[in-house]
């Protein structure tokens, strides 16, 4: 700000004193355009170091020794004429004026000249309407562009809100909702929504498991994974999720969008010659990888084998091919056709990247997902996979050949330049994948939950998609009866799930995401269907055999 200061003043030639409006003889003596800010413009106990910092970039006062310079500035500042003072505001707010009947504002007095209280004035203006909290420094016009993109959100129904949860250890899924977030407005409701797909985040395991990681190692992990942030942890963590998938190594990451995003991407820009074949359905981490892998990429309609044969057939030629897709497709509960996909692999020598994210922990023999349940575990080359799902902690992972989990480490921005998760999460981490590795029963009563729930819909007419998965997509289909129901759901009978809307979902295919899982017992399901069988009738959503969509039951 004091270069731009020095700036504007070597607009004049003469100095100007602000306070009287008139040629200051003295700091025109000094040769220094800056000088016209000192008076009453700048305070006087920081003028010293002010001048000392500014000497340095300076061209006048770099000539000049300050300790020769600080006399004639002191008679200056003692020489200008006192600004007219404003009364003090307790704080800022818009019941506060600076007002005075006892002395002039700046801007009344005439005296001052006309641009520096029109200046003034507008400061003042600025200073009045800044909200009481704080300012956010956003420039009007970007603050109005993105306040508008908002407000079309909030009237198609699409805004979405946070939900302030707290969750009981023990009591899943029983949680308290803070409605207004504070505690004076707490109500007793059931997570359906919840990601934690078998209650692993809550198991006496994992949290002991964590606590005593904090208390060995502390909180943080301290650093990247190549600086300082690999501990025993990790390292156990990652041996048992290649010893889960049978694959040679492993790689952690801070999330499962990140290990998607960093793997797909270094993976297909470090082979040569290497195009992508990716369905359409594929999750954003995975669209984000291929976008940033900067190669070549064909996009495959969603399960669709003959379309991508036909993209594999077109570019046979080509040296490298990934296909990446998903075993479990998160919004509409369906599985991919993995065993056809490896087929055409074999056929065209493409190498298999699967999102197993919505699987591990829930399929499979030892929990490594749909394509370990299915005996294909050995035909995939790359697995993806995340700890912050089924196994109910944080973090993400992949697991392959060594040379591939070798190359990922080694060229990945995303693993390389980022903090390692924490210890206690990776010995939370740890204890869950030991856990499901062992112990099916989990899974197998979260199976059953989940065939009860559907054939209580059927009966109410509440329609649903009727995956192989344990996904329960619930149709609204219109943007603003979704946030409606949702709001009902929560309000009137502590039901508690998330309406899913565009970009998640495309618009006209609005819904509800119901997870039912081995803590929520079959009263809780009767209790919810019929919550939901209330809240259709109410806002006159379309029962299933009404909607054209012969996709839903």
């Amino acid at each position: 700000s004091l270069l731009w200061l020095a700036c504007a003043a070597s607009i004049s030639i003469r100095m100007i004193c602000r306070a009287t409006g008139k040629v200051c003889q003295k700091a025109t003596a000094l040769k220094c355009p800056f000088l016209q800010f000192l008076g009453y413009a700048v305070p006087t106990k920081t003028v010293s170091s002010m001048l000392s910092s500014f000497q340095r970039a300076c061209p006048f006062l770099a000539k000049s020794k300050l300790e020769d310079t600080m006399p004639l500035i002191n008679e200056i500042m003692n020489e200008s004429p006192k600004p007219v003072t404003v009364p003090e505001t307790s704080k800022c707010s818009n019941d506060s004026k600076l007002e005075s009947k006892k002395s002039q504002t700046v801007e009344e007095n005439e005296n001052l000249p006309v641009q520096y209280r029109q200046e003034v004035a507008m400061k003042r203006r600025n200073f009045e309407e800044r909200p009481e909290e704080h300012s956010n420094a956003l420039p009007s016009g970007a603050q109005m562009a993105l306040q508008d993109k908002l407000d079309n959100l909030k009237d198609e129904g699409k805004y979405r809100t946070f939900v302030d949860i707290e969750r009981h250890v023990g009591a899943f899924p029983k949680a308290t909702w803070h409605s207004e977030r504070n505690v004076s407005s707490e109500k007793p409701i059931q997570v359906w929504c919840n990601n934690d797909y078998l209650g692993m985040g809550q198991h006496e395991k994992v949290i002991e498991a964590m606590c005593e990681a904090t208390r060995s190692c502390g909180a943080g992990a301290g650093g990247t994974r190549n600086i300082s942030g690999t501990t025993i942890y990790h390292t156990k963590l990652e041996n048992i999720l290649a010893d889960v998938h049978d694959k040679e190594g492993a790689l952690v990451f801070s999330s499962g969008f990140v290990a998607n995003e960093a793997a797909i991407s270094a993976i297909a820009k470090h082979l040569p010659d290497c195009e992508i074949f990716s369905d359409a359905k594929n999750h954003a981490s995975m669209i984000e990888g291929v976008r940033n892998a900067r190669v070549p990429k064909h996009i495959w309609r969603h399960n669709d084998l003959e379309h991508l044969e036909e993209l594999l057939e077109s570019r046979k030629e080509c040296k490298n091919k990934l296909i990446v897709f998903e075993s479990v497709y998160s919004m509409d509960g369906d599985i991919a056709p993995i065993e056809e996909i490896c087929d055409l692999a074999d056929k065209y020598g493409a190498i298999t990247y699967i999102d197993e994210v919505h699987a591990v922990g829930l399929y499979g023999k030892k929990g490594g997902g749909v394509a370990q349940e299915r005996g294909l575990s050995d035909r995939i080359t790359v697995i993806s996979g995340t700890l912050g799902k089924a196994y109910g902690v944080h973090g993400g992972y992949i697991a392959g050949p060594s040379v591939i989990v070798d190359t990922v480490r080694s060229f990945a921005p995303g693993f390389i330049f980022t903090t390692s998760i924490p210890p206690a999460v990776a010995a939370g981490a740890y204890a869950s994948v030991k856990y499901l590795k062992e112990s099916s029963r989990e899974r197998d009563i979260q199976k059953e939950r989940a065939e009860f729930m559907k054939m209580k819909l059927k009966e109410k007419g509440i329609p649903f998609i009727n995956s192989e998965s344990h996904i329960i997509p619930v149709m609204v289909g219109n943007a603003k009866l979704c946030k409606q129901g949702a709001d009902l759901l929560m309000a009137e009978h502590g039901i508690y799930v998330q309406p899913i809307n565009y970009p998640t979902v495309p618009v006209g295919t609005e819904r509800y995401r119901f997870t039912p899982g081995p803590l929520h017992d079959e009263n809780m399901i009767i209790n919810a269907v019929e919550a939901l069988d209330q809240v259709w009738s109410k806002l006159n959503i379309e029962r299933a055999g009404t909607l054209e969509r012969n996709a839903y039951v």
